[in-house]
Parts: structure tokens; C-alpha cells; sequence
């Protein structure tokens, strides 16, 4: 990702549901050094920002009464109301809001065409994360699906995004800046498995951030492995069965 904050269209949060929230913040705290502050109101619902430094990097949430253990995507519009009826135009759905979150910002849960859920935010207070691509900080979205060809029609049509694409991987931009991929599930993925969205999170060593997770109760889905001499990148699973990606530039093992 090479954006250093939120930019209108591109992600700018990510956070957990989950159905342990104190084992997410003890795993989470131990894989990425994150300070976690729960919300103390009521109404807040345990809402949990962890961070890093000062900076807010990601949230940690116990479940909606919707939603799997799992890992989503937030990405900033300048009209959550606006974008909702856009999602739905363009043949997605919207399944939650678009509803105001206290003073800090509209928000909405959407369905694309092939079934993968993200987020819309509408900042007002919070305008999402403090810190991308640093160690511990989200860098890097990416869409599993199986019909490549309908999510890049739907999400060009809603966010305006520009495309980058090989015959192996599809990237997705703002104006030519990549800030995440598009990887078709093929038969890589158990059919049960749905097309979601997966942030990953920048590592100063992929290697020895892996170990870790797995010596805190977590497990390996990916191995390790290096993208050429560009990333060296691998897909974890926190003990709740949330998966993520992490990565460091270069390819060095």
C-alpha cells in the first residue's frame, strides 16, 4: 500500500469480529505489540482499538449476529448514503446501515456481486488507521473470489478503482497507486470457503512472525514464501480462526 493515510476509495480500517475478544487481544498484543483499549460505554459493545503508539492501526469486535470469526476491509467514501445505493446499482447489497457510528463516522456492510462483505466509512471524527505499512500496521488488502471478472466491473463501478493486472494477480489502485490485489480462488480454496476480503499486515520478519503466531496458538495456512526479490509474504490464523496475511518487502527468508 502506498498510502500513508486514508484516501477517499482506498481501505482505511480493518477490523476483527471474533468470539473471544480477550484471546484476540492477548494473541494480537503478542504477534504485533498492539495496545488495546476496549470502550468502556455500553453502547459501544466491547469495541476494542488497538494500537501502536498513539497511532489506531485496527479494531477488535465481539460478533454481529450476522457475521463469521473473521477479518474485514473498511474503505473510505465521502457519502456512505451515496455509495450504499451505488453497491446496490451495481449489483451488490447492502446488509447493515449505512448508520451513524456516535460522532465519529457513517458506516454500512455490503455484499459485492460474488459474496465477499466489506465495509464503507464516512469519517467525521475517525477517519480510520493512523499508521499503514509500518511494522504491525495494515499495508496490503486483497479479494479471494471466484468470478475475477464480475468483482473488477463491480468494485471499478463503485470506488472508481484502477487496474493492474497480470495473468496471475490483479492489483487495485487509486490513480496508478496499488494499495491491494484481487486472487482468483480457483480450487486453491475448500468450496465451503466464501470469496472474502483478507488484510495483511506489514512484519519486519515474516519467518519469525509466523513462529510466533503458531507458539501463541495460532496456525500457518500459508507457508512462508517470497514474491521474487519484491515480498516475502504469509497467510496466518488466530486460535478463533480468523486468517490474515503478513508481509515484508524484499524476498529474503
Amino acid at each position: 500500500m502506498k498510502f500513508e493515510k486514508p484516501v477517499t476509495g482506498g481501505p482505511c480500517w480493518t477490523e476483527l469480529g471474533t468470539t473471544d475478544l480477550e484471546g484476540a487481544k492477548r494473541f494480537y498484543t503478542e504477534l504485533f505489540g498492539w495496545r488495546p483499549e476496549t470502550d468502556p460505554r455500553e453502547e459501544a459493545g466491547n469495541y476494542t482499538v488497538a494500537h501502536l503508539g498513539d497511532a489506531a492501526v485496527a479494531a477488535l469486535t465481539p460478533l454481529y449476529q450476522f457475521q463469521p470469526v473473521a477479518w474485514n476491509v473498511s474503505f473510505a467514501v465521502a457519502d456512505a448514503d451515496a455509495t450504499a445505493r451505488t453497491v446496490e446499482e451495481a449489483g451488490g447489497t447492502v446488509i447493515l446501515g449505512p448508520l451513524d457510528v456516535f460522532d465519529v463516522g457513517r458506516f454500512a456492510v455490503a455484499l459485492d456481486p460474488t459474496g465477499a462483505a466489506f465495509h464503507l466509512w464516512q469519517a467525521r471524527t475517525f477517519p480510520g488507521a493512523g499508521l499503514f505499512n509500518a511494522p504491525g500496521s495494515l499495508g496490503w488488502v486483497e479479494l479471494a473470489t471466484r468470478e475475477t471478472d464480475r468483482a473488477r466491473d463491480f468494485y471499478t463501478t463503485v470506488f472508481g478503482w484502477t487496474v493492474n493486472a497480470s495473468q496471475w494477480y490483479t492489483q487495485w489502485g487509486i490513480g496508478g497507486e496499488d494499495f491491494g490485489g484481487m486472487a482468483d480462488m480457483g480450487d486453491r480454496f475448500p468450496p465451503e470457503v466464501p470469496p472474502h476480503w483478507m488484510p495483511y499486515f506489514a512484519v519486519a520478519d515474516v519467518d519469525a512472525t509466523a513462529q510466533v503466531a503458531v507458539a501463541a496458538g495460532g496456525s500457518v495456512l500459508m507457508e512462508p514464501m517470497s514474491m521474487g526479490d519484491v515480498r516475502r509474504i504469509a497467510v496466518l490464523r488466530d486460535p478463533q480462526g480468523a486468517a490474515f496475511g503478513v508481509y515484508m518487502e524484499g524476498g529474503e527468508g
